[in-house]
């Protein structure tokens, strides 16, 4: 009888952690529909711990949107791009302690219609698990909360860098031009350089542009070049610009951006020579600023130049 009812209890055990890993497994696989591709829903905040959520909020819609270009690992975690979907199976989950567990995810890209392509390789990748509140809530996939959260403080610093920079032109350089209603600095980064915890150096090609507004375009009435290095003093999380050494006009460019970029003259010449660099990058600046401050305007125009769409 002793041994029957021990018998007995290892079955419960058993059937019991089955159990317990069946639910996980299907809390998993519903976990996997809010896996962000492309974008981050609405309705994906219920299934996501509130600082995950938070993190990859940022990364989606507080960010500037070109920014995608150049961080799809971080922006798009699993993606269909190209005419497919990403498919998920879950393959295993193991329970690290009572609120804990990582669900194994075997990834696979599917055609709209349903059919898979034979070529494509079938990837493997980690979902992290939280229970709160007694819910099983997405805590991370494949450890991309910290990758995210690095990528974000780094935006942040390029964000006060760039707004001190364009604060400093406008106030103190953009007096000196023709003025008209809106000024639009174009920054092009040559090389940044933290200097301590308090300092930082940034090597800039800088162009300033004043504009007037006409309808739905913004017409350029004045503008220069001003580039050189700029210090910067952190104070909290502000920098302030505290001097400013720029190139000279004339024939004395030359030897001034050769003592002022000196390691960085190269990549200086190539961006400052390429008008087409220059104006992708005014053009991207200024998408973004009608973008975020909801301005009316659709086009940007120089004086006895065709008018430029500002947005694709």
């Amino acid at each position: 009888m002793k041994k029957l009812t021990i018998i007995t209890l290892a079955a419960l055990l058993m059937a019991a952690c089955m159990s317990t890993e069946e639910q996980l497994k299907q809390r998993a696989a519903e976990l996997c529909r809010h896996i962000p591709d492309h974008e981050l829903r609405e309705e994906s905040k219920d299934y996501m711990t509130a600082d995950f959520y938070a993190v990859l909020d940022t990364m989606f819609n507080r960010l500037p949107d070109h920014e995608a270009m150049d961080h799809e690992w971080l922006y798009y975690f699993v993606t269909g791009n190209g005419g497919t979907i990403a498919n998920y199976t879950v393959t295993a989950v193991e329970l690290t302690d009572d609120d804990h567990a990582v669900a194994t995810i075997s990834v696979r890209q599917q055609w709209e219609d349903g059919s898979f392509d034979e070529n494509t390789d079938v990837e493997e990748h980690c979902l992290y698990m939280e229970r709160v509140e007694g819910q099983w809530l997405m805590s991370d996939f494949d450890g991309h909360k910290a990758d995210c959260i690095r990528h974000i403080t780094l935006s942040r610093r390029e964000e006060a860098l760039r707004g001190a920079i364009i604060g400093y032109l406008k106030d103190q350089i953009g007096p000196q031009y023709l003025q008209g209603e809106l000024c639009v600095p174009t920054l092009m980064m040559v090389h940044e350089e933290e200097q301590g915890d308090s300092l930082m150096l940034a090597w800039c090609d800088c162009w300033i542009y004043w504009y007037n507004p006409a309808g739905d375009t913004l017409k350029c009435i004045s503008g220069g070049n001003h580039s050189g290095l700029f210090t910067l003093r952190r104070t909290g999380g502000n920098l302030t610009v505290t001097s400013f050494d720029q190139t000279t006009d004339g024939a004395s460019f030359t030897p001034s951006a050769r003592r002022i970029f000196g390691p960085h003259y190269d990549l200086f010449c190539n961006m400052h020579s390429n008008a087409d660099v220059r104006e992708a990058v005014r053009r991207e600046q200024l998408r973004e600023l009608v973008q975020t401050q909801k301005l009316p305007f659709r086009y940007y125009q120089d004086y006895g130049w065709p008018a430029v769409k500002i947005e694709d």
